[in-house]
């Protein structure tokens, strides 16, 4: 791994022209007072928006900040729409505009890459959560042809160009296993998870979770933990959502993992009424969860390293190693056995509520250790369509919004 990442994790957290119009792009501008660069870093929002107290808002934040310390010009887009079509545009328009940086975050800009990348050779592209199986669909059905997910069959280079890309995917299923396991260890029987949509990134944290969890209730000759297990199916709070969290909550959940965007909303605004707990995701959320819907709600969080993966690999481009970075697809996970802080993925030292006894820093620091060193195995295999355990009830209950 050639990246170094901060111990503070949650703190850190050419140029074409085309005609097109932005009347249908929503942006706002950051320029440097001191901008001696010739780096212009734009980010493009997916689904979400930038104040969605997760992926989007964590690489909003991180690109911005980073071009603020380093003088460089800074733009965010709001891509019109939910589609490729809408996605293309809003980076088209940013080049149009002289930005030759671009940072997008999630796997709904594979088709983005596949139409982008190869038009504008001379910009460079961060593309996170992107990986391989996301470029083969979007580039092999670019192509006229049919994919059938699974990448193994099909020439990489044939249907996608990533010369000028730089993809970075992670091992979310490690992160999910961690809160999981502290759950269950911190003495959490009745476990919810709340996904926004069954997209890969959010299966491996769902099942990362649920193989946390068993195996903490395993250790502990436990029989009687349970798992509520949902996909709300959408990034975003929904009144039907939080009926179903406040069924789960009056039924006896203890703490909900909310994961993916804005969905996390529904859940608090149910645990805010049951005085139930919440894990965060992505990014450190205990101090909004906690700061709007109660003190002491977030039990933990499941992060992995988007503010790091973003400062970088812009550092990089700024000094001259972009050629470290371009054409790879990146799997970012455990760096470190014996520091949890350096790792891309990890629960926060900081604000998990440890508990003497039960689940300890030391404690986390061996689990680390042992993932780490591969004594404890975790799976990233999503192709079921739900997940299993041994010792853990698993009711799974599909998509809410189907």
């Amino acid at each position: 791994m050639k990246k170094l990442v901060s111990a503070l994790l949650a703190g850190m957290m050419s140029l074409s022209l085309v005609a097109c119009t932005s009347s249908n792009t929503s942006s706002t501008s950051t320029a440097s007072s001191a901008s001696t660069s010739d780096m212009k870093v734009a980010m493009i929002t997916d689904s979400g928006e930038i104040t969605d107290k997760s992926f989007n808002q964590t690489t909003y934040e991180a690109s911005k900040a980073w071009a603020e310390s380093n003088g460089s010009q800074f733009k965010y887009y709001k891509p019109s729409g939910d589609s490729t079509d809408a996605r293309v545009q809003a980076v088209e328009t940013a080049i149009s505009e002289g930005y030759n940086t671009i940072v997008m975050p999630g796997y709904l800009f594979a088709g983005t890459v596949i139409n982008c990348a190869k038009n504008y050779k001379d910009v460079k592209f961060i593309a996170l959560d992107c990986a391989e199986g996301d470029l083969l669909e979007a580039g092999v059905t670019a192509a006229g042809e049919k994919y059938d997910y699974n990448p193994a069959n099909w020439d990489f280079k044939k249907y996608v160009d990533t010369s000028n890309v730089y993809c970075a995917v992670y091992q979310e299923e490690l992160a999910g296993y961690m809160a999981g396991y502290a759950a269950v260890k911190l003495g959490y029987k009745k476990l919810g998870f709340l996904g926004g949509m069954s997209v890969p990134a959010v299966m491996r944290y769902g099942y990362g979770y649920v193989q946390g969890a068993d195996a903490a209730a395993t250790e502990l000759k436990l029989t009687d933990v349970e798992i509520n297990y949902v996909y709300g199916g959408k990034f975003a709070e929904d009144p039907a959502i939080k009926a179903a969290m406040d069924t789960w909550y009056a039924n006896g959940t203890q703490v909900v993992f909310g994961c993916g965007g804005r969905v996390y909303i529904s859940a608090a605004e149910a645990a805010k009424s049951a005085n139930g707990k919440m894990i965060g995701v992505d990014s450190d959320q205990s101090a909004v969860i906690d700061a709007e819907y109660g003190k002491g709600m977030t039990v933990t969080s499941a992060m992995k390293g988007l503010a790091p993966t973003v400062t970088d690999t812009l550092t990089a481009i700024k000094n001259g190693k972009w050629s470290d970075y371009a054409g790879k697809i990146d799997t970012l996970g455990l760096i470190s056995g014996d520091d949890p802080t350096k790792n891309y993925v990890q629960i926060p030292m900081d604000t998990t509520q440890w508990a003497d006894g039960k689940f300890t820093q030391a404690d986390y620091k061996n689990l680390v250790k042992g993932m780490f060193d591969k004594t404890i195995k975790v799976s990233n295999d999503i192709s079921a369509k739900e997940p299993t355990a041994k010792a853990v009830k698993i009711n799974y209950q599909g998509t809410i919004l189907s």
